[in-house]
């Protein structure tokens, strides 16, 4: 069962994407996708808000998560959120691993 996480951080004046950018120049970003147990961390900027970004970090299972959260790399990223004074809303969910069911494979177009 793999663990999801939303996180939007939310800035102003450009802040949050400045945020994203100095995690990837930073060379956390690339860390954070190498630690054991993480499936996916993406960013994406919403179309209708430009202050702010998405976070959709993934990961195998609730040890993997603990373990990234107990990492160096938490503080360095809390350091960044400070520098950037950015607020943060975060939405967690469980993947059941069902995938879609038939029905839900009508509306997906590949």
């Amino acid at each position: 069962m793999s663990i999801n996480v939303n996180i939007y951080y939310t800035g102003e004046n450009g802040n949050a994407q400045k945020f994203i950018k100095e995690m990837i120049n930073q060379g956390i970003v690339d860390e954070i996708r190498a630690e054991p147990g993480n499936i996916k961390y993406d960013y994406f900027i919403p179309v209708d808000d430009e202050e702010t970004v998405l976070l959709i970090d993934a990961w195998e299972d609730q040890k993997a998560l603990d373990e990234h959260h107990a990492s160096n790399m938490m503080n360095k990223i809390a350091k960044l959120r400070d520098k950037y004074d950015l607020k943060m809303k975060a939405e967690r969910y469980k993947s059941n691993d069902e995938g879609f069911s038939d029905h839900d494979k009508e509306f997906i177009r590949n």
